[in-house]
């Protein structure tokens, strides 16, 4: 199943201007409030119709303004998870999770709710009514009606704005599964950097109602001149790496990782899971000799591939093994260590720049 969208629309002083390609797992839009995100999924959904252009499911015209072709809502089989959830709420929540199924014909139906509930781990949450949910569960029964329309494609707004930190990492891994073990493409939206790191495998980034930049998640967050866009005090390189072993002793678990072995704080994954890191410029330092009698646990050796500044400050990217890395320093630092493209230098880590928020499950292929 393959999303494309080539649209313009003109939103009184703002162009949306958005192209791109999504494939089955998460394509994230990313870009600050007010950007056009919104505005590029409505499009998507049929909510609100462009001025040109084409979009299509799996070569299904869903809208040409050339052919002029616009497939109502209800027959675009899109699922749409709102950042709220928009549960019925004099309905229980297998009669929500029932509803979803209302509007597609039988023979179509290709999820069923014993799967779905044990997917998102809402099956004992049936006989309740959504005010008496956590946001949540409120979320996850959300997204379960969704699925059980069966869609060819799911759109999710913000689904964690709402949502205290705490409830938000508790859902995370619930979206990772649906990515993992679904076949369903996946746009999702967010000016999280933290969420589309971890989930998606393709970030476009909007800004002024244009996407201005598509590409893998890994290459997008390693690129300096995105900052302006990506977030100067987020921003930091993706680093994917595998569960090698535990220093029960220590409370630590190592990662194996194109730029060496990282030590982060204990967490209970087993050995050979292939998790995503992201790795924030901030906690970067850089030496030029191995420091040496200090509490940072991970030291990597590598090489200055770029430097950008932006006084007084300056982006150095790092090749360390092929692993990009993104330190974040003065300029007078640059100046006083004499960086320049080439330098052998060494990237210094605290392994408590590692926590859950900043490991997700990485998608196979």
């Amino acid at each position: 199943m393959t999303l494309e969208v080539d649209v313009s629309r003109r939103l009184g002083r703002l162009d949306i201007e958005a192209a791109f390609r999504a494939e089955p797992g998460v394509t994230a839009l990313f870009g600050r409030s007010g950007a056009g995100k919104t505005s590029i999924i409505h499009m998507i959904a049929g909510l609100l119709g462009p001025d040109r252009g084409r979009i299509t499911a799996n070569g299904r015209v869903l809208f040409d303004s050339e052919e002029r072709v616009s497939l109502p809502v209800h027959k675009r089989r899109i699922g749409y998870v709102f950042q709220d959830g928009r549960l019925f709420p004099h309905l229980t929540v297998g009669q929500n999770l029932v509803y979803g199924r209302w509007f597609t014909p039988r023979i179509e139906r290709s999820e069923n709710i014993s799967t779905v509930s044990e997917l998102l781990d809402i099956g004992a949450l049936f006989d309740r009514l959504p005010g008496s949910l956590s946001g949540g569960e409120k979320q996850r029964v959300a997204i379960g009606r969704a699925l059980l329309s069966s869609p060819r494609l799911l759109l999710m707004d913000e689904p964690l704005a709402s949502l205290d930190e705490n409830r938000k990492q508790d859902i995370l891994p619930y979206i990772e599964r649906l990515r993992d073990e679904t076949n369903i493409p996946i746009v999702y939206v967010s000016h999280s950097l933290a969420e589309v790191t971890r989930l998606a495998s393709t970030v476009v980034l909007v800004s002024d109602g244009k996407a201005e930049v598509v590409g893998p998640t890994v290459e997008i967050m390693a690129r300096t001149d995105l900052f302006p866009m990506t977030g100067r005090f987020e921003a930091g390189a993706v680093i994917e790496c595998t569960v090698s072993g535990r220093d029960a002793e220590r409370g630590l678990t190592r990662l194996s990782s194109p730029a060496g072995e990282l030590l982060v704080p204990a967490v209970d994954i087993a050995e050979g899971t292939v998790l995503r890191t992201r790795v924030r410029a901030r906690d970067v330092m850089i030496a030029t000799e191995p420091p040496k009698g200090f509490s940072a646990l991970n030291v990597v050796p590598a090489t200055v591939a770029d430097i950008r500044t932006d006084p007084p400050y300056a982006d150095v990217r790092l090749d360390a093994g092929g692993a990009a890395l993104l330190a974040r320093i003065t300029e007078y630092s640059v100046r006083n260590l004499k960086l320049k493209k080439g330098r052998k230098v060494y990237a210094v880590i605290k392994s408590t720049a590692f926590d859950h928020r900043t490991l997700g499950l990485r998608k196979d292929g």
